[in-house]
């Protein structure tokens, strides 16, 4: 009979249950053997390594797809197989309630009944259940809410309108963020008030402000998610006696991605690893709780056996407050403890691996390691260099194609991209290719509400009857106009029988403020001068064309500038907003193209394109939908092909971490991160010239390309190699232009690396490349196509019709090209024509 110490039963020991592999070994004896064999069976030396060693602390470096998962749930499972550990003795900590569940299940298929008790949660579950156990010693009743983020935002919206503060620029969401960055650094409101700045007007609303917030919540007995951890360090710290129950219960803790924990969570840790002193020890002992056989000799229970499991490589989630310095310290923190590196990958293939490999070694300050698979070299990376960002999306959906042509399902396919503003392109040429897709993690980019807003803008101009876009707009950005003034305009506009257009022109008759008043002439004012902009010549007029009237970018940056929307979005401290301005810029830069590639189209002509693609069906596909996302949402996941799009300076990296401390580095692991994704086949894209702000520029590759061997790459051109002089002279994307010197561009680019870029080679230097590819939709209202017959595209030319297959407004031609190959385009808004 086995006795084994039963935390849970704080009175003594209780028998062992007999587990599956004495039952198999026949004898106790034997089991330890047993267990050993059957938990490390098929692991590599280094995974066996990680499993099998037993002390005080324990890194385990796992590079990415080396089965740190199995690691992991392998470790714990021997842990308790080997009756060195009870399984309520076992705390495990991941970052996703998904993980933890996928966790536990593989323990307790590796263990059976015998796992039950384990506390395998993420940070915030863990610290629910100590702190529901705990909540009289910190004066909470143990029936406290837990605010989440919606939740917060009320409270501080309510907090911020009494005290006035949105005039110094507070939002909910920029309140919200700043107190959550400070409990992530275990600073509270009085730790926060010892060192405010009393001469910035700035710093003491916002002392105000989180004074409020921290008295409301503890009036609602709540706690919000950032609480959840600090509180609990907070406890373990003030009552050393609560801390040493559960110092003295865990014996093993593990933690997961280790690289992403920021201080506070740092912290717990700390706090649950540290010794139980002698002298609580007597307490706890005199309390009639179990501590014979836990102490050493000094008389204390010493610390829990540590294990933690992290790439430093993949540490993307600096924003977000984590702390690179958590693991690359942990010898430090932890003397003595051992580092295993998992460098064997079980996902890629090895000129995937290369790629990933010499791009990361330029980040120092790491654990150098070189992930290598048993599974051979595979493909080469395909490298694309498009004109636009169109023409890469074209290249994009080739790819993907051709791919699913040969039998990968499109849930097997995903394209990264480091801002949400570059998913217009690629929606827009995925709609027109008939390529089912989701945008995860994110809003599909018509549906974004600072685009619905702009967009709100245009429609209000192009049609003064439609009073949905005029009320969405009438207080956005924020001009002091509520919802009775909205009622009241539009009951006055019902009882005069005006539209509410008119209603808004005539609003100095309602009778309100006349600061309120103002603010409604005003807006009806920018709305009449855009009207009027729209207005063709008297050629124009004459001739039937639009000849004279402003284009329609010059409408939408007139409105954008007037109304103040980017200017609220750029001076807003949330954050996100930051983001909705690059989606309203990129908006902008959309009717730019719409503009050159439709000479005299009208922003009535813009508005039917914009809706034709916001309003395409999900397709939907028997191999499921291929995934779009910003390189962020990407850890962790993983597919068999995947495309890495814009990658050019400015982007990736990206312009505001250039000049942060340890940005670009923290870059290149993001870019690291979306290499590592790919199983079978990589592809990197990038384009020539790019949107931003608004304005069409010269794109520079990314350093990061350069950081790749040649012979990894298999690079495409791109159509230029046709209108060249004879295409014998290759070029530099931007050798030599002002700006960019010989000595290497803006970023230390050397003119010699671009030339593996170069796509064009005219010897002119050209700022706007001729756009091969362009976005253009148009409504073919019921066009009917059947194979054979030939039709001719906008951008690919003529051919001939193959098959056509869906329904309705979801019917496909599948074309074959007479220059451009094989193409799927949804007939519905297909530039082509029949002939």
């Amino acid at each position: 009979m086995t006795l084994i110490l039963d935390p849970d039963d704080p009175t003594g020991w209780r028998e062992a249950p007999v587990s599956a592999t004495d039952e198999r070994s026949g004898a106790a004896h034997g089991a330890g053997h047993a267990a050993s064999d059957r938990l490390t069976a098929g692991l590599n030396p280094q995974q066996r390594e990680a499993v099998e060693y037993r002390g005080p602390a324990l890194l385990i470096v796992a590079g990415a797809g080396s089965g740190k998962t199995r690691v992991l749930t392998h470790r714990i499972a021997s842990l308790i197989d080997g009756r060195e550990a009870w399984p309520s003795q076992i705390l495990a900590i991941t970052f996703t309630n998904k993980a933890a569940a996928e966790m536990r299940e593989r323990v307790e298929a590796l263990l059976g009944e015998a796992a039950g008790g384990m506390w395998i949660s993420t940070f915030h579950s863990a610290c629910v259940r100590i702190l529901r156990r705990e909540a009289e010693a910190i004066g909470l009743s143990s029936t406290f809410t837990i605010y989440d983020s919606a939740d917060q935002r009320t409270i501080l919206k309510r907090i911020i309108k009494e005290l006035d503060a949105d005039t110094l620029g507070f939002t909910p969401a920029s309140a919200q963020a700043k107190i959550s960055k400070l409990k992530n650094e275990l600073s509270d409101v009085e730790t926060f008030a010892r060192n405010v700045n009393t001469n910035d007007p700035n710093e003491v609303m916002f002392l105000e402000i989180f004074r409020q917030y921290t008295r409301r919540l503890r009036d609602a007995s709540a706690l919000d998610f950032d609480d959840l951890i600090s509180e609990t360090v907070y406890l373990f710290r003030a009552f050393p006696k609560v801390a040493a129950l559960y110092q003295r219960r865990f014996r093993h803790i593990l933690v997961d991605e280790y690289q992403d924990t920021n201080h506070a969570q740092y912290a717990l840790i700390r706090e649950l690893t540290r010794p139980v002193e002698p002298d609580v020890v007597a307490e706890l002992d005199a309390h009639g709780v179990l501590v014979r056989g836990m102490t050493d000799a000094s008389g204390r229970i010493p610390g829990a056996s540590l294990t933690v499991v992290g790439d430093s490589d993949q540490s993307i989630y600096a924003f977000r407050g984590a702390d690179i310095r958590n693991i690359v310290e942990f010898e430090r923190d932890f003397p003595g403890a051992k580092v295993v590196l998992l460098e064997q990958n079980y996902r890629s293939t090895q000129n995937i691996l290369s790629a990933a490999n010499a791009v990361i070694s330029n980040n120092f300050d790491r654990k150098d390691k070189k992930l290598w698979t048993a599974d051979g070299d595979g493909d080469k990376i395909t490298g694309y260099t498009g004109y636009t960002a169109h023409d890469e999306a074209q290249f994009v959906v080739d790819e993907i194609e051709a791919l699913h042509r040969a039998g990968v399902a499109y849930r097997d396919m995903a394209v990264f991209y480091r801002t949400n503003a570059q998913t217009r392109a690629l929606e827009e040429i995925f709609v027109r290719s008939a390529v089912p897709y989701r945008v995860v993690g994110g809003t599909k980019f018509y549906e974004r509400a600072e685009i619905k807003d702009a967009m709100a803008y245009l429609i209000a101009v192009a049609n003064p009857l439609d009073e949905l876009a005029l009320r969405r707009i009438l207080n956005t950005p924020k001009r002091g106009i509520g919802p009775a003034t909205e009622t009241s305009l539009a009951s006055f506009a019902e009882q005069n029988d005006l539209s509410f257009r008119q209603a808004m022109r005539a609003a100095d008759g309602l009778g309100l403020g006349p600061k309120v008043t103002k603010a409604i002439t005003d807006l009806a004012n920018v709305l009449d001068e855009a009207a009027a902009m729209l207005v063709p010549s008297q050629k124009g007029i004459d001739e039937g064309t639009n000849e004279g009237a402003a284009k329609v970018s010059d409408v939408l940056a007139f409105l954008l500038d007037r109304s103040g929307l980017v200017a609220a979005l750029r001076g807003s401290r949330d954050p996100q907003d930051e983001t909705r301005a690059e989606n309203v810029e990129e908006l902008l830069a959309q009717t730019k193209d719409f503009d050159r590639e439709n000479p005299g189209a009208t922003l009535v002509d813009f508005l039917t394109q914009v809706s034709l693609v916001a309003a395409a069906d999900e397709l939907d596909d028997a191999s499921g939908t291929v995934s779009l996302m910003t390189l962020h949402t990407a850890k962790g996941l993983e597919y068999h092909a995947v495309f890495l799009t814009g990658l050019e300076e400015g982007l990736l990296p990206h312009q505001m971490s250039a000049s942060e401390p340890g940005g670009p580095a923290e870059e290149r692991r993001l870019f690291y991160v979306g290499i590592t994704r790919a199983r079978k086949r990589l592809f990197l894209s990038l384009a020539m010239s790019r949107a931003q702000f608004g304005e069409v520029s010269v794109a520079m590759p990314s350093r990061y390309l350069q950081e790749i061997p040649d012979e990894l790459v298999d690079w495409k051109q791109s159509p230029g190699m046709a209108n060249s002089r004879g295409g014998s002279q290759p070029r530099a994307l931007n050798a030599r232009r002002g700006g960019y010197g010989g000595g290497g561009g803006a970023w230390g680019t050397r003119d010699r690396d671009l030339e593996r870029f170069s796509v064009t080679k005219s010897a002119a230097t050209k700022t706007e490349w001729a756009n091969r590819v362009t976005g253009t939709v148009r409504d073919n209202g019921d066009l009917t196509l059947e194979a054979g017959d030939r039709i001719r595209h906008t951008d690919f030319g003529e051919g001939t019709v193959r098959q056509v297959t869906g329904e309705g407004s979801k019917r496909i031609a599948h074309v074959a090209f007479d220059a451009a190959g094989q193409k799927k385009l949804l007939i519905k808004i297909a530039p082509i024509e029949k002939l």
